[in-house]
């Protein structure tokens, strides 16, 4: 085996998960249109009552809207942005909103949560 083969899969494999990691969420079709998803193809949400850079759903709120969760070595990038939660855990950001998911959307695609009680809606690029 020559070195070239040897090194560009490894270069690939170890070039990879920091090339996933680098987006917290991509753009995603609906029937509603293109929207934000996470790396699962889940859609995404922002919350009216968020202030920017704060969350404002918390405790219950959050078990039904799960917030897209950042690690400690995740970077900002582009208008991703990272704050930290009032329970102390991470979350992304799109254009200064925090980002989350729908407990009852169950599959890719899934947009149950948009306009639940007038107040949440699919994030959009």
């Amino acid at each position: 085996m020559t070195f070239r083969r040897l090194i560009l899969p490894l270069a690939v494999a170890i070039a990879l998960p920091a090339a996933l990691s680098a987006a917290p969420a991509m753009d995603g079709k609906s029937q509603k249109g293109t929207i934000l998803t996470d790396s699962h193809g889940m859609s995404l949400y922002t919350f009216v009552k968020d202030k920017e850079a704060r969350s404002a759903c918390n405790g219950d709120c959050a078990v039904k809207w799960p917030p897209l969760a950042a690690k400690a070595g995740d970077r900002p990038e582009g208008h991703f942005g990272i704050i930290a939660r009032d329970d102390g855990s991470l979350q992304w950001t799109y254009k200064g909103k925090p980002l989350y998911t729908w407990f009852k959307d169950k599959t890719s695609g899934d947009v149950t949560g948009d306009g639940v009680k007038g107040v949440w809606h699919l994030a959009r690029p």
